[in-house]
């Protein structure tokens, strides 16, 4: 599983001119589900997102996390965070999870990562064209895999 977090003032998803979901100060989250990941691969991720302690604590260090500073979260699928680009100049994704697996999993990470922070988590709309806008805060953009837990 891989995301990119990336802290924002504020964001938003939009689908065919209706925005479905946004938020002010906190994380825009890309989510890319591969076909190997797990419930523990989701377990795991959600703890370390919530648990990120990128927001600036009283002397402008960043030293707290999204629950420290009550933010809010937007998560966003996106296969296309698993293209492979080694052959030619069109990407494919092999590796990238079928709807049977990925949409029950970004449910799951959805989920668990709204327990974790104790509210609701914005969402996109798995497998449509959306429009994500975004207001990145320093910039600080993170990005983490399963795969690379240690």
């Amino acid at each position: 599983m891989r995301a990119v977090i990336q802290r924002v003032s504020h964001a938003s998803v939009t689908i065919e001119g209706t925005v479905k979901s946004a938020i002010g100060g906190g994380f825009l989250i890309l989510l890319g589900v591969c076909s190997d990941d797990t419930s523990d691969d989701v377990d795991w991720l959600a703890k370390k997102i919530a648990a990120l302690r990128v927001f600036d604590d009283e002397q402008g260090v960043m030293n707290r996390s999204i629950i420290d500073v009550g933010g809010e979260v937007l998560v966003v699928s996106q296969f296309t965070l698993y293209a492979s680009y080694k052959k030619g100049n069109r990407p494919s994704w092999f590796r990238a999870a079928t709807h049977d697996i990925s949409v029950p999993l970004y449910e799951e990470f959805c989920s668990k990562l709204s327990h974790f922070i104790g509210k609701p988590v914005g969402t996109g709309e798995f497998g449509a064209m959306m429009q994500v806008e975004l207001l990145n805060d320093g910039p600080v953009t993170i990005c983490m895999d399963t795969k690379n837990k240690e």
